[in-house]
């Protein structure tokens, strides 16, 4: 039979009780600090072009066999005092790269080239995967498959603003509401 002496509480030292507890508090800031970082960097992406800040330029992967992609924003916003135009853009994956505007008539989604998109001075606008009314750039005759975790070049063109390169990602969709 083993004895062992009864247990006696020591009293609370105010010291002991509140390092322990700071230290919990400073290592939960320093984790919360860190994945949010981590996150930031892994989910989004922007850059800035002049008066021009564009949010998170990505692509979705392309099915078997398709000669055609799109790459999207989640927004172009024109923080200038001027209006903008984004007139044309351009990359290495692809013979050609148009704008193009869709637009939901009578229940049907409609899509057509256009020659610019306008960026009113102090507004956003966005270029969404399976937004019914907006915009996206339309990748013609691609060189290769885009797969998810690629990475690549285009160069957007601004009417005042001039060339702009971005890095687009390819991210597997959240919802698969429009493909081309």
């Amino acid at each position: 039979m083993r004895l062992t002496a009864p247990l006696t509480p020591m009293p609370p030292n105010r010291n002991n009780l509140k390092l322990p507890m700071k230290r919990k508090n400073l290592l939960s800031l320093l984790v919360t600090v860190l994945m949010c970082g981590i996150f930031q960097n892994v989910s989004a992406h922007s850059l800035k072009c002049g008066d021009i800040n564009i949010a998170h330029p990505y692509s979705t992967p392309t099915i078997a066999n398709s000669k055609n992609g799109a790459a999207y924003f989640m927004a172009i916003k024109n923080n200038g005092k001027e209006n903008e135009q984004l007139i044309g853009a351009r990359s290495d994956v692809a013979a050609s790269v148009e704008l193009h505007e869709m637009s939901m008539e009578d229940g049907v989604m409609k899509m057509r080239a256009t020659p610019e998109v306008q960026l009113p001075a102090g507004y956003e606008v966005a270029f969404k995967h399976g937004q019914s009314n907006g915009y996206h750039l339309m990748l013609i005759d691609l060189k290769r498959p885009l797969k998810v975790g690629d990475k690549f070049p285009i160069t957007l063109r601004f009417k005042k603003a001039g060339d702009c390169l971005a890095e687009v990602w390819v991210e597997a969709t959240k919802v698969d509401s429009h493909r081309h």
